[in-house]
């Protein structure tokens, strides 16, 4: 891939004070209060973040707050109707998180134990009708190399699912799935953009927004040949997406029809989720992992929070879950 314009970042805007985390996970910005708010769902306990940030300047305002989690949650979204509670994927479905206490209720167990060991919930999203969706990782699948799964094994076994208001449950792709990720909609809310990071791709598929289906889907951007892995993504203002890319040092901005426009370099190998924030939305926050490869570089500045500023580009807070 080649991009005509290409930027770098400086070092991460907030440290975490006890050290890199294992896996930055699912930020989202709060306007009202100014306010950061991501995971650690492999460290041991699982963690949530809190930090009050410049909603001009967009740096960090003190220490972030830290709650110790009862399970891994890898993205979260704001409640419309219940303020200081989330909407969450833990790792075996949906729960209910309180802010101030970093307790969970489960809303509904989709994964059975029994499964723990083969499936994994990873990111999601909140559609503009406020509807939850999350998407799965297939565990045995992420065992092999890049690009490597064996004909044999057939289809992955990943799946997208869909989470109402009024606690219905749908099953919206039945697997395909090695590690879903980066789950967003066009403004126009006709396209839905699902990553595979493992899969190496980012595809598009036809949206209804009335009746929450999804049709047709098509790779849109494919990294295969390439040691990278499209992870958590967001759109801006014009429609394109801004994509971190997962072993690649590189946040990366896709027009709507696939084509790479910008890529920005940062000290960090393994970039996991951008957000806006900052009162403009202008302001892009990424959170990343350390490097846990075989062969690490010591000079990788992962596990940390970033920040950008896109050159003009906005965005527009994340949706919120309607019940």
């Amino acid at each position: 891939m080649s991009a005509s314009v290409k930027y770098t970042t400086g070092p991460p805007v907030y440290r975490v004070p006890k050290g890199r985390m294992v896996l930055g996970e699912g930020p989202i910005y709060r306007a009202r209060d100014s306010t950061l708010h991501w995971f650690d769902p492999l460290d041991s306990p699982s963690e949530l973040y809190i930090l009050p940030v410049d909603p001009d300047t967009g740096s960090p305002k003190g220490e972030a707050k830290v709650f110790t989690l009862e399970d891994s949650i890898t993205v979260a979204a704001f409640r419309k109707n219940k303020p200081g509670s989330y909407i969450a994927a833990y790792y075996q479905g949906v729960c209910f998180l309180e802010e101030a206490t970093g307790k969970f209720e489960v809303a509904r167990e989709i994964i059975p134990t029994s499964e723990r060991d083969q499936r994994r919930f990873n990111d999601g999203g909140v559609d503009a009708a406020g509807r939850f969706w999350l998407a799965e990782i297939d565990i045995t699948a992420t065992k092999f190399s890049l690009g490597q799964l064996p004909k044999e094994y057939g289809e992955p076994k990943g799946r997208l699912w869909r989470y109402d208001p009024d606690g219905s449950l749908h099953l919206m792709l039945p697997g395909g799935l090695v590690c879903g990720n980066g789950v967003k909609w066009s403004h126009d809310n006709k396209t839905m953009y699902l990553n595979d990071s493992v899969g190496q791709k980012i595809t598009a598929l036809d949206f209804d927004l009335e009746t929450g289906a999804v049709s047709n889907q098509r790779t849109l951007v494919d990294f295969h040949g390439t040691t990278s892995e499209p992870d958590g993504m967001v759109i801006d203002n014009d429609g394109n997406l801004w994509v971190a890319v997962y072993g690649s040092n590189h946040l990366m901005h896709f027009s709507p029809e696939g084509k790479l426009l910008k890529q920005v370099r940062l000290p960090a190998m393994c970039l996991t989720c951008p957000t806006w924030g900052g009162k403009n939305h202008d302001i892009l926050y990424l959170t990343t992992a350390r490097d846990r490869s075989e062969n690490p570089d010591l000079n990788d500045d992962g596990g940390h929070i970033y920040k950008f500023l896109p050159d003009g580009a906005k965005g527009q807070p994340k949706n919120e879950f309607a019940g």
